[in-house]
């Protein structure tokens, strides 16, 4: 009799931890891998179709009862082609280069400059000041290209790329300047005072001790102005003239469009070579780019 209770009770605790192995990966799979499936699919569908449309010839674009909308049957390098050789498409992505070199160049100057200034020296107001620079970040740049505009045109900078590069830093230093105080609080002030104790002035302190702890900082506030500075549409609409100084946002919308016929190989392959640089950008420094978010300091 003991016998026979004993074994469905152990037949009971040998299926107990299988039904549990089961039951965790079915949740494992509910609560994070199918979440996780469906957001990597709607991220990256935009760039699957943006890649299978410049390398689709006209017909397949235009007829999609007898082809595949989601997939390639006749791949062409026509699209690639006529971007690069019958358009001004590598003028105006060295025009954009050049924009977002040199406002994320000027933004990080001022902002690091800004940052120190209002964490380290400690003037009265400084939070207040900190604060107000942030709450700059958050004005829409639709309001502010208006008046932005009358100053452009007054120093004679309309339809220059210099007016972009001068222009960008006003919504890329206000948060920029937010980032690196953060960052700069997580650097220990004391290494500060034994430098000031050995004689060292302020601008010796930034250059030797600060900014080489906050490089990950610095590598994040950049890639973040870079990467404004490369989307920008509204600004380089309104204070560019001219279709060779147009940066790419705008130049593949407004040059590549006739009418109401949209040159959607092109369009679409524009696009793609437009994001490659910001895409080889954030994977040549992304391991500083998480190290900045949590603000640590490896000693």
């Amino acid at each position: 009799m003991t016998d026979t209770v004993a074994r469905p009770a152990v037949a009971d605790a040998k299926a107990a931890p299988d039904t549990m192995a089961w039951d965790s990966g079915l949740r494992r799979l509910m609560m994070i891998y199918l979440p996780l499936g469906c957001f990597v699919l709607i991220l990256l569908f935009p760039f699957y179709w943006m890649a299978i449309t410049s390398f689709k010839p006209n017909a397949e674009l235009m007829n999609y009862k007898e082809h595949n909308p989601f997939w390639i049957s006749s791949p062409t390098l026509a699209h690639i082609k006529h971007l690069l050789f019958n358009t001004a498409y590598p003028h105006w992505l060295w025009t954009t280069m050049l924009v977002a070199i040199g406002s994320t160049t000027l933004s990080l100057i001022a902002s690091t400059l800004a940052a120190y200034a209002i964490e380290r020296l400690r003037f009265r107001g400084s939070p207040y000041v900190g604060l107000g620079i942030y709450l700059a970040y958050l004005v829409p740049p639709s309001i502010l290209f208006i008046p932005l505009a009358t100053v452009v045109v007054q120093f004679g900078l309309f339809d220059s790329p210099m007016a972009l590069i001068l222009v960008y830093p006003t919504f890329l230093v206000p948060f920029c300047t937010w980032l690196l105080i953060g960052y700069f609080k997580s650097i220990p002030y004391e290494l500060e005072e034994c430098a000031l104790v050995d004689g060292a002035t302020r601008l010796q302190i930034l250059r030797r001790i600060t900014l080489p702890l906050a490089v990950p900082g610095l590598i994040s506030a950049g890639i973040f102005s870079f990467t404004l500075s490369w989307n920008e549409f509204i600004y380089a609409l309104a204070f560019i003239q001219s279709g060779a100084n147009k940066t790419v946002p705008v130049a593949i919308l407004t040059e590549l469009v006739t009418g109401d016929v949209y040159q959607w190989g092109a369009l679409m392959a524009g696009s793609l070579l437009g994001s490659l640089p910001v895409a080889i950008f954030y994977s040549l420094f992304v391991d500083y780019y998480v190290s900045s978010l949590t603000g640590a300091v490896k000693e």
